[in-house]
């Protein structure tokens, strides 16, 4: 499995075979496959969701994916979980420091961390939110997620996606959506990986509408990449791993699941580069809210609201006149999990690294540090800010977002983080 193209297009229906011949024409399922090969459907949606939602593809494969063993209990990830707690939520504003990388042997799964989440898998709603650290490659080990479409955001080191559907190259400032239930496995090629994990438990990632917009503008449909088909025939004794209903299972499995010669179909994983996206802001005066910043949302069932949104606050030029150029401040319906993938954030002036993240919850109020608001309320306004070298991105979801306890007890945490606020003057000046 070492192919690493592409076919490009957000949500296309392709069509792609390692091997000449493998895909059948004008069926999905014939009485015999070429080659030997077993047909397979995976489903991400319902048989009779609407056309433009339907996400399906067919596999056709070594061996089916019902072959392995009996499936019990995996112990060795205990911090990847769906445990958002049944206890009260504080309102206070929460941050984190970067994620410590592990000084024991990690790989990916066992490298996760739960931060927060709401919702249930059950429910097919919410989204857990996890911070991973790794430092070894996930040798003889798959995994999937059966509760969850998977956003991977990479801060440090590159990844390599092993799935059945091909190879994903990821580096930071790359993202991957792995669809719910496809089988993976993660390599570092740098020998050590940290980053930030969304498990997306309701409807399927797509690009937002456009609205006056227009038919161009933020994240474009051709720059979406999804690989092509390429497949391991090994055998050994090997473990898969399964995250289902909030828990995770193993079973032993006898060959490589990533045994898929041909597929076609619109459900398959994909890669973007934050890099492309193109930014819309104000040239007069005043900035947009920042859900111009979408690059990919999860609906919910209420019309504009979003199960989850991923908006990242890449470059850009502010030009905006008579204006306060950073970010307000500001209390949202909708709870905001940040975090930092390059550089540094134009609303905090420290504190907020690479790695970091900080959650500020539904009506939780929050905005730029004393800092930066002194400093943007007296810059010259005569001329453009340009905001170079930074990426940062937020999860943001309707529901309140419940901190775990681990991440409430985490040694990186900052427990001093309101005092970012505190230099805040009491500027107000009546009349007479």
């Amino acid at each position: 499995m070492n192919s690493t193209q592409y076919m490009t297009g957000f949500g296309n229906a392709f069509a792609s075979e390692a091997i000449a011949g493998a895909l059948p024409v004008g069926r999905n399922s014939p009485q015999q496959v070429a080659f030997g090969l077993y047909a397979e459907q995976l489903s991400g949606t319902a048989f009779t969701a609407p056309r433009g939602q339907n996400r399906r593809s067919w596999l056709y494969r070594i061996r089916p994916a019902a072959m392995h063993g009996g499936f019990a209990l995996f112990e060795q990830a205990p911090d990847f979980h769906n445990g958002f707690g049944q206890g009260p939520v504080s309102p206070d504003q929460l941050r984190w420091s970067p994620l410590p990388l592990p000084e024991a042997p990690t790989d990916f799964v066992e490298g996760l961390l739960t931060m927060a989440g709401n919702g249930a898998a059950e429910a097919q709603h919410g989204v857990g939110i996890h911070l991973y650290a790794a430092n070894r490659d996930m040798a003889g080990r798959w995994f999937y997620d059966a509760d969850a479409e998977l956003l991977i955001v990479p801060q440090l080191g590159r990844l390599r996606l092993a799935t059945e559907f091909g190879v994903i190259e990821l580096e930071p400032q790359q993202v991957a959506v792995i669809p719910r239930g496809v089988r993976f496995a993660v390599t570092l090629p740098d020998g050590q990986a940290r980053g930030y994990v969304c498990e997306n438990f309701g409807a399927p990632l797509h690009l937002p509408e456009l609205g006056p917009i227009g038919s161009n503008g933020l994240a474009n449909p051709r720059d979406f990449e999804t690989p092509v088909a390429a497949y391991e025939d090994i055998e050994g004794d090997f473990e898969l791993i399964a995250k289902f209903q909030g828990h995770l299972w193993r079973a032993p499995i006898g060959h490589s699941p990533l045994d898929v010669v041909a597929w076609h179909g619109n459900g398959a994983p994909y890669r973007y580069d934050l890099r492309r996206f193109n930014a819309i802001g104000s040239i007069s005066f005043d900035h947009p809210d920042p859900s111009i910043f979408t690059v990919l949302t999860s609906p919910s069932d209420t019309p504009g609201t979003a199960n989850l949104d991923f908006v990242i606050f890449p470059p850009r030029w502010l030009v905006a006149q008579d204006t306060f150029r950073p970010p307000w401040f500001h209390r949202n319906v909708a709870s905001e999990f940040m975090g930092l993938v390059h550089g540094a954030y134009d609303a905090k002036a420290e504190g907020f690294a690479p790695g970091g993240a900080s959650l500020h919850n539904g009506m939780t109020g929050h905005g730029p540090d004393a800092a930066t608001f002194e400093k943007a309320s007296h810059a010259d306004l005569s001329k453009p800010d340009v905001i170079t070298d930074t990426m940062a991105f937020m999860f943001e979801t309707r529901a309140v977002l419940r901190p775990t306890r681990q991440a409430m007890e985490a040694a990186h945490r900052q427990r001093d983080y309101q005092q970012c606020w505190a230099g805040l003057k009491r500027n107000f000046q009546p009349p007479g």
